[in-house]
């Protein structure tokens, strides 16, 4: 959560001793709670059933540093009366800004002319048109998740003269600003479609050969989400066969991936890989430390702010 030298964790010291760790393995978890903890912090860390046992008669809290829950046993901490929190809203201008960042390289190629330098100095005229440039202005941004974050996308997607429209999905509010389409429609009228929705057991793959096939041959597919919304193999056949334009990917299914993951063991010009970095900003980990500690207080005030269990 932090960088060296970066944000002072000391301050949740005003809560009770403090023991930080920079890494805890599932193996570590359960010794790490059994020590008398009360209020534990996880950001990615699984803290499953075995672990909640041996710390039930102490531990009251577990702060999630992050808005997903899925490393959490959330039933397992209502087994053991074990309340749970996580932290929202604290990331958006950060992955906001990322994704445009991805887009932006993929529709102008900027990485790869700024990876090229050399090139130019031997090009027969005074640029370079080796690569296609698309402008954004024009195109239709299709945002799977109409949360905080896919609407501070959507208002930079308009900024740059974009169409924008949403999907629709089972049980979505039709009342809306931003249009909602049906999937097979959302998926064909789209020209950049982004990620911004929770993995459920409902939407696990939603991006997989149908949906993939559905999309146009120029379109592009980002996701800051998770990993898990999208069926990687059926993604990497896509991008070989240039069935869409390319993808830029801020996650994958599994995080740090093996070395042979087919994403990363690849050279594709027409995908992007970030290593899960579009929340890392400064600014939003401040935010993120200033609502744990929010998170604390009011559990300790006997309030239930972010509470999931």
């Amino acid at each position: 959560m932090a960088c060296e030298g970066d944000l002072d964790l000391n301050v949740l010291s005003q809560f009770g001793p403090l023991e930080l760790h920079d890494l805890s393995s599932p193996k570590e978890v359960p010794d790490r709670l059994s020590s008398g903890t009360t209020i534990a912090f996880a950001n990615k860390a699984i803290v499953g059933d075995a672990a909640m046992e041996v710390a039930k008669d102490t531990l009251k809290l577990i702060v999630v540093c992050a808005t997903g829950t899925n490393n959490i046993d959330l039933e397992a901490a209502r087994k053991h009366g074990i309340a749970v929190c996580n932290v929202v809203g604290y990331s958006g201008p950060s992955v906001a800004q990322h994704v445009f960042s991805v887009l932006l390289n993929l529709v102008t190629q900027c990485h790869r002319y700024a990876a090229e330098t050399e090139a130019w100095v031997a090009s027969p005229i005074f640029t370079r048109l080796d690569y296609p440039v698309i402008e954004l202005s024009g195109k239709t941004l299709g945002i799977v998740g109409l949360g905080e974050i896919g609407r501070s996308v959507a208002r930079i997607g308009e900024a740059f003269g974009m169409t924008v429209q949403a999907l629709q999905r089972e049980g979505s509010s039709s009342e809306s600003d931003i249009p909602r389409v049906p999937p097979q429609k959302f998926f064909e009228t789209s020209d950049v479609i982004t990620l911004h929705c929770p993995l459920t057991s409902e939407n696990e793959k939603m991006i997989n050969a149908e949906s993939l096939g559905w999309m146009k041959p120029e379109s592009f597919l980002i996701n800051t989400g998770r990993g898990g919304l999208v069926d990687e193999a059926s993604l990497l056949d896509a991008l070989n066969r240039r069935e869409i334009a390319g993808a830029g990917l801020d996650v994958l299914s599994v995080e740090p991936p093996p070395a042979d993951h087919p994403l990363i063991s690849v050279d594709l010009p027409n995908l992007l890989i970030t290593p899960h970095s579009a929340w890392s900003s400064r600014e939003a980990r401040q935010r993120m430390l200033d609502i744990i500690i929010e998170n604390i207080r009011a559990f300790l005030d006997g309030d239930s702010l972010n509470r999931i269990v």
